[in-house]
């Protein structure tokens, strides 16, 4: 009789199945964990855009809230002024589409004289890059919206 070398075909079989199970199991966690970790960059982002609101508006009293994000931000820093200000990273002020999202997020900025300037969050691909739209303003209050676009009257971020 001979001596079998190796494995056999219903053993490697098996073996296959077994990763394939495992792989079913973990691909779908390991996408809802990437659109989580997108969700909590976008939110962290519309953070920065609020304080840097704030500090713009503080640094500048006669110009009030930045007219768009590129005033927020700057390419040469060494001398801030209300059009280059450089509180926020070139690479967040260029996220204005989605094909410049920035962790699967895109931002819409616009002045307001009633609430200084609204801020929403979009994901740049629903369902695969994020799933819950943000939406701030002037009051630097984080709302969200899972099934539509967030507006003031969406729940806020606890």
């Amino acid at each position: 009789m001979r001596r079998q070398k190796g494995f056999s075909l219903i053993e490697l079989l098996i073996v296959v199945a077994i990763i394939l199970i495992i792989a079913a199991i973990a691909i779908p966690n390991l996408l809802r964990s990437r659109i989580a970790a997108n969700e909590a960059s976008a939110v962290g982002s519309m953070r920065t855009i609020n304080t840097a609101e704030i500090t713009y508006s503080s640094a500048y009293p006669s110009v009030g809230y930045s007219p768009d994000m590129n005033s927020l931000a700057g390419s040469s820093c060494s001398s801030p002024t209300s059009a280059a200000a450089c509180l926020i990273d070139i690479t967040l002020a260029g996220a204005t589409s989605a094909t410049s999202s920035k962790s699967g997020y895109y931002f819409t900025f616009a002045a307001s004289s009633a609430l200084g300037y609204t801020l929403t969050g979009t994901p740049a691909k629903i369902g695969s890059t994020g799933v819950k739209r943000f939406y701030t303003d002037g009051t630097a209050v984080i709302h969200f919206n899972s099934s539509g676009a967030a507006t003031a009257s969406s729940p806020a971020i606890q």
